[in-house]
Parts: C-alpha cells; structure tokens; sequence
C-alpha cells in the first residue's frame, strides 16, 4: 500500500478521536462553561449533522482543486477549530468550532476516499480503504481512552489541545506527500461535471449500498452509544471496566476492518452475505444474555469484529458502484456513514426510554435485518425484472 494511505489514517486518526472522545468530556464541559448537559450534549449532535451535511458540500467545493490542497486546507481548518475551542469560555463559541471541526472532517474525509481512487488499482481499493477506515477504529482503540484520560487529569481543554497537536505531523505529512493535479482537471476541464457526478445517485445499486451502510452503521451506534448504560445496568460491570469494555468494541473494530480490507476486493458478496446474518444474531443473542458479563465480554469484540467488516465492506460497495463520481463518491460514503451514525443513538435513546437498556439492542438487531433483508431481495426483484423483460 502507498504511504500516503498511512499519512491519511494519521489523520483520520485524530478526527475519529475528535469526534468520539467529547461524549466522556460532556459533565466537565457543562460545569466549566456553566451550561446543562443537555446543552453541552448538542456538541456531539453538532459535530455528527457537520459531517453528515459537510462532505457533500466539502467534496464539491474544492473538486476542481489538486487533492494537496484540499486535505491540507482541511485539516488545517479542523486544527484551527481545535485550538479555537481550547481557548475560549463561551459555549456558543466551542459550539461553532465543533461544527467547524466536522464540516473540516468531512470534507478530509470525503477527499481522502476519493483518493483512493487514484492511487492504487481497482482490485486492491477495498484493502486501501481499509487503511485509511482502519485510523477510525484506533481511535476507539487508543485515541478515545486517551483523550479521555488527558481530560479527566488536565481538563477537557488540554484533549482538544492534544488532538491539535497530533493532527500536526500529518499536515506536515499530507502536505509533501499528495498528489498535486486535480482531479477533474481543473474548474474548466473536460471530466465529469458535478451534475453529471451526482447524477451517480440516480443508479440503484448505489442507493442499495447507501442505504444498507446507513442502516448497518445507524445499528452499531445505536448500541455502542448505550453501551455504558449496559454494561453497569444488566451486565452489573463497575465503571472503570466500561473503557476498557469500549476498547474490546474497537479492537473487534480493528480486526473486522482488517478483515474487510483482506477479503472485500475478491469476496465481497460471500463477506457481506455471510457477517449479515451473523451480526444480526449477536446483536439477538446479547439483547438475550445482556445480565451475564461473560457474554458482554465476548459479543463486544464479535460485534465491533462484524460491524465493522461489513460497514466497511459496504462503503468499499459504494466507492466502486460510484465510480462515474471520481470527486463525489468519498463524500457518498461519509454521508452514509454520519446519517447512520445520527440515526443510531436517537433511535436507541427511543428505545431505551420506552422498553430499558435492552432496547437498543432491540433496534440494532432489526436495523442489520432489515439491511439483510434489503441486500437479498432488491437484487433478486431487479433480476426478475430483468428476465421478465428479456423474455
């Protein structure tokens, strides 16, 4: 794999941190800027709507720049962002830098994937991915419980100035080392239009791979994000095991990303055909046996294993089914991905409001089966149509 592909997981690395690490900050926020956690709870939903509405906008406004200056421009706005909200006291302030943040995150993101394209062969674009997804999942692995543990012992501010500080070396990185021409030749050449590039969404098996990412990812943030809440409700696990619980996920992560990079360039239908149905049972099995720690332990590395392999698998789907939109398709999988992760926790908060801390794995088992569901027989039905018509 090119090196630029490990300068790019270092950078999403950092923002993967960016985005999950303010969840454990929220009560020290709240009391140092004099706020309700409800209030401080909006910078989550921020930064998620940021990256969900950002990559798309992100990605077509600087198409007809080189990729060199795009990411760098992007990650030196979500730096500026970081040092901007260490800094200031006023929520309405720290509020707009995480919206900021995410809008720069999803703009990276979008142009990262994308770059893929360019970089490395079709064949082998499913492992290059997975490279880069693969800074996400370290994130959950070490950023995430690091960041935590600089903020309970220097502040909530000292997390941002960390993660400031590590997205450095990759600017540094991805500044020497990205591609300079732009993708599209420049504003004025002769490839693709936007129009034409979003017109990419009209086919069905982009939809189809759209729409089984969200659904997929919606089901593992509706669990992960209660997952605290079930490992010391049912599960009875004191609280200094929940990071290292949350840890498991993410080396399950790990691995199910590693996995999906292997295997999701020659096997993808046998990969998604089979993890499926098998993520679908866990999250069944675990709403079933959520008061026994052992099982906890276990469906935490299986679960975080599977969804991620498959999640990523998908996202490697909609890259290659959206290959007219060489500038777009990367901001086609970001959505995805930030859509299933807003879905997620607020279809679980319903349920764990309306049936208790097993509801939202409930909701994740039927969010996998309805993906399930979708993946066998939208295809089927299309080439049912398609025989009927050649007949």
């Amino acid at each position: 794999m090119p090196v630029l592909l490990y300068l790019l997981a270092a950078a999403v690395f950092a923002q993967g941190t960016s985005e999950f690490v303010l969840a454990g900050l929220l009560p020290a926020i709240a009391a140092d800027l004099d706020v309700s956690l409800g209030q401080a709870g909006l910078l989550t939903s921020a930064f998620a709507l940021g990256m969900a509405v950002g990559a798309p906008a992100m990605a077509a406004a600087g198409r007809g720049l080189s990729p060199r200056w795009t990411l760098t421009g992007f990650l030196t706005l979500f730096i500026v962002a970081h040092v901007v909200g260490a800094l200031t006291d006023s929520f309405g302030v720290l509020f707009a830098a995480r919206i900021v943040a995410a809008l720069a995150n999803a703009g990276f993101l979008a142009v990262a994937l994308s770059a893929v394209t360019r970089v490395v062969p079709a064949e082998r674009r499913a492992r290059a991915l997975s490279v880069i997804l693969g800074g996400t999942t370290l994130a959950l692995i070490a950023g995430v419980p690091a960041g935590a543990f600089v903020g309970s012992a220097l502040g909530w501010r000292a997390t941002l100035w960390a993660i400031a500080v590590v997205s450095l070396p990759a600017l540094i990185a991805v500044l020497a080392a990205t591609p300079t021409r732009p993708e599209t030749g420049g504003r004025s050449g002769t490839a693709a239009t936007l129009r034409r590039e979003l017109a990419t969404l009209r086919r069905r098996p982009v939809q189809l791979n759209l729409v089984l990412a969200i659904l997929v990812n919606a089901a593992t943030f509706c669990t992960f994000t209660y997952l605290a809440a079930i490992a010391t409700g049912p599960a009875g696990l004191a609280e200094p095991a929940v990071p290292v619980l949350l840890g498991v996920f993410g080396v399950g992560a790990f691995l199910g990303v590693s996995a999906a990079g292997r295997f999701g360039d020659q096997h993808w239908q046998r990969l998604i055909a089979l993890t499926g149905p098998l993520l679908a049972l866990g999250w069944v099995v675990l709403a079933l046996a959520a008061a026994s720690p052992a099982a906890l332990w276990l469906l935490a590395l299986s679960q975080g294993a599977l969804s991620f392999a498959l999640g990523s698998t998908l996202i490697a789907r909609i890259m290659a089914t959206a290959h007219h939109a060489p500038t777009m398709s990367g901001s086609f999988a970001t959505v995805a991905l930030n859509v299933g992760a807003i879905v997620g926790p607020v279809a679980g908060g319903i349920a764990i409001e309306a049936t208790g801390v097993r509801g939202p794995l409930v909701v994740s088992a039927a969010l996998v089966l309805a993906a399930v569901f979708l993946g066998r027989i939208v295809p089927a039905s299309r080439r049912l149509a398609e025989t009927s018509t050649h007949r």
